[in-house]
């Protein structure tokens, strides 16, 4: 569920959740030492901490946020930004959970494990739980109250680690930098249009509504684990899981790129976020040849490019679909158009339908995806890359030039 842009072309692939330390935090938090369990006054006075913190951010009340918090002047003014983020987010839902058996005492201090799950209204279905280490003192002359003096956080968001700029549009939640915003209102533009054209294509019932992340700065997208190639600054986008739901972050050198290319990447990705968990069975040619297909639809079939290598591959003739641990290789950019092709030849030999109804029948619970072609189609991945090759040369001829 990422994209890779060779011959300004979006590639893509699935994806999972980000590390990174957060700025929030003022400094690193060690793993929790094994530790007797916390006095239940402790714990009450953490929890007691923790509500009153969501309270004040759900309220926008930054005065009381600001008595919330103690430490260093960085630390009380990266916590003044992070509110500032907060304010600009729906919030539907922002509460925390205190593991106390993680709580460990460092003299007059107590570090603990803590659960945060923020909803936003209109794009979460359920809260996006994250977790972190949080550290908290005792207010002089009132120790049963406490404030947090460091936070680092275990998959922090852009609202977490830095400042962030929120625009919104129709069913679109953009979170950009101050190096970013200026291309807030055509990025959101796009992913409006993409919305319309990915639902109009898409035969599922989903929300309509997206979190894209636009940033000036990579950190976020870096952060990012187990992404296709191992190296998240050769995608220009990838989407994510969000709690029950899905997000996609762009590369910032996408982000200033406002164009046709840039519009089929944001319907790649949004094709990603509208079948959500529904291709998790399926293998990763049919779920990436799927968001292909329906990115190119709104284009003129001569603006629907296709990187060179596929038509090397289909010149040289390939024997087979590739596989799931090897469709991100060094040869991605030959495999995403011929999964891209394998799709058109299946909607052009079985109807429009075909590829959805095939992605449903891999859903089943113990499909074989062979099997399923197999029955279906009376066809095979074997024959799938044959036609693929047969429709890229017939319609690309390197001899006229750049495809």
């Amino acid at each position: 569920m990422s994209s890779r842009r060779p011959e300004a072309l979006l590639l893509a692939a699935a994806l999972v959740a980000a590390a990174l330390s957060g700025c929030s935090g003022s400094d690193e938090e060690p793993a929790p030492a094994a530790a007797a369990a916390a006095p239940l006054d402790v714990v009450h006075a953490l929890d007691r901490a923790l509500d009153a913190r969501a309270r004040v951010v759900r309220r926008a009340d930054a005065a009381a946020f600001t008595r919330l918090v103690g430490g260093g002047a960085g630390f009380r003014e990266r916590q003044a930004t992070w509110f500032g983020n907060l304010s600009q987010l729906p919030v539907a839902r922002l509460s925390y959970r205190v593991d106390p058996g993680s709580v460990v005492r460092e003299g007059r201090t107590y570090r603990v494990t803590v659960a945060e799950s923020l909803q936003l209204a209109g794009y979460d279905a359920t809260p996006v739980t994250t977790q972190g280490r949080y550290r908290f003192a005792p207010v002089p002359r009132h120790p049963g109250r406490l404030v947090l003096t460091a936070v680092t956080e275990a998959d922090p968001q852009p609202w977490d680690t830095g400042p962030v700029e929120v625009r919104e549009g129709s069913g679109v939640l953009g979170v950009f930098d101050p190096g970013s915003v200026d291309q807030a209102a055509a990025l959101i533009g796009s992913v409006e249009d993409g919305i319309a054209a990915v639902s109009a294509a898409v035969p599922y019932d989903w929300s309509r509504a997206v979190v894209v992340y636009a940033l000036s700065e990579p950190a976020f997208l870096d952060s990012l684990e187990d992404v296709p190639g191992d190296d998240p600054g050769d995608l220009d986008a990838v989407a994510f899981p969000a709690g029950d739901g899905t997000r996609f972050v762009l590369n910032p050198r996408m982000v200033d790129q406002p164009g046709r290319e840039r519009d089929r990447l944001v319907r790649h990705e949004l094709t990603h976020v509208a079948v959500g968990t529904r291709d998790d069975a399926a293998p990763v040619w049919l779920s990436e040849g799927l968001a292909e297909y329906v990115s190119v639809r709104p284009l003129a079939p001569e603006d629907r490019r296709i990187p060179e290598a596929a038509i090397v591959a289909a010149e040289a003739g390939v024997a087979d679909l590739p596989d799931d641990e090897t469709f991100n290789d060094d040869d991605s950019d030959a495999h995403y158009g011929l999964a891209w092709w394998a799709v058109e030849y299946l909607v052009d030999a079985y109807g429009d339908q075909a590829p959805w109804q095939l992605l449903d029948a891999m859903g089943v619970p113990g499909a074989d995806p062979d099997a399923v072609l197999r029955e279906r189609f009376a066809t095979s991945t074997h024959d799938l890359a044959r036609q693929a090759d047969r429709l890229i040369l017939a319609l690309y001829d390197p001899a006229a030039g750049t495809p």
